[in-house]
């Protein structure tokens, strides 16, 4: 098994961005919509959660 670190790091980033998207306090659709970006795109994914993703306690609903 070869693994890279780079895919290594992009997977850490995008567990990370998925715990910090189910514990937010965005709603449910929120929530489903930023999962599914960071899983189908990881990279673009998780740099666009990065930016404009839920925050914690102050997420807009």
């Amino acid at each position: 098994m070869d693994y890279s670190l780079g895919g290594l790091i992009v997977l850490i980033a995008d567990v990370y961005a998925l715990y910090h998207i189910i514990t937010s306090a965005a709603s449910t659709g929120k929530k489903i919509v930023w999962c599914l970006v960071v899983l189908i795109l990881p990279i673009l994914g998780f740099i666009a959660w990065l930016i404009f993703g839920p925050r914690g306690g102050n997420a807009s609903a």
